[in-house]
Order: structure tokens, then C-alpha cells, then sequence
């Protein structure tokens, strides 16, 4: 287990959005002069060199077989459903602006809550749900071209 600044979510959380951030403004300059799909498959395969050096390096390769068929059934559904949303990212980043497209990605965070609270049994408090409202209001007005 992990002690120090970095032991708890909320470092890793904040380092997530800043590394998304970057992710907007490289990926809008990347797909200025290529196709979008394409991007994405390029970007998949730097992710994937990074991870596996990563895992091989901190010796955290597991056996296939120990890991649940349940497991493998929810990973590659997520994989697929990270798949689509980079797809459609980056369709959205060569079609838009990176200061519009961003934000209405991060709607995600709305669906999150909402989905977290019917399919997973999380609860929300009334602030919690100010908050996921405000996310909301904040996304589309920053999205809104006048």
C-alpha cells in the first residue's frame, strides 16, 4: 500500500485532469492535418507501449487465467466503450474547437453520477447533486458559441 502524497485518489484524480487537458490541446494540434480515426489509432498504440513498459518494468504482469471471466467480460467492454469515445473525441476535436469539444466530453462526468446511482447503488447527497448540475450548466455554457 501506498503512503505519502500520493496514497489517496484525489492526487491521482487531479493528475487524471491535468493529463486529459493536455490530451485536448496535443490531440486538436495532432489531427489538425490527418485523418481522425486514424489519430486515435496511432494515440492507441503509444498508450499501449507506455502501459506494457510500464507493467513489465514494475513487475505487475499478471497470468491470464487468474483473472475472472466476469473481469475480462466488464475490461473489454470498457475497452471497447474507451475505443469509441476516443474515436468520437477526436472526430469532435478536428470538427471543433478544443475549448467546446472538452467540455462536452467531460458531460461524462454527469453520466457517471447519474449511472453510478442507478446501476451501481451510490448515493448522492443534495450538494453532490448541486454539483453534478452545475457540471452540467458549466459544460454547455462554455460550449455555446454566441
Amino acid at each position: 500500500m501506498q503512503s505519502g502524497l500520493l496514497a489517496g485518489w484525489l492526487p491521482w484524480a487531479l493528475l487524471s485532469a491535468a493529463f486529459a487537458a493536455l490530451t485536448a490541446i496535443f490531440a486538436k494540434v495532432g489531427v489538425e492535418d490527418i485523418n481522425s480515426d486514424f489519430a486515435t489509432l496511432i494515440r492507441t498504440l503509444v498508450i499501449l507501449g507506455v502501459v506494457a513498459v510500464l507493467v513489465a518494468a514494475t513487475g505487475q504482469w499478471q497470468a491470464p487465467n487468474s483473472v475472472s471471466t466476469r473481469t475480462y467480460t466488464f475490461l473489454v467492454l470498457s475497452g471497447l466503450a474507451t475505443g469509441a469515445s476516443w474515436l468520437c473525441y477526436f472526430r469532435a476535436l478536428k470538427l471543433g474547437d478544443a475549448a467546446r469539444v472538452a467540455p462536452i466530453d467531460k458531460l461524462s462526468i454527469v453520466l457517471v453520477a447519474v449511472s453510478g446511482v442507478v446501476f451501481l447503488g451510490e448515493k448522492l447527497a443534495a450538494l453532490n447533486w448541486l454539483g453534478v448540475a452545475l457540471i452540467a450548466a458549466g459544460a454547455l455554457l462554455i460550449a455555446y458559441k454566441s
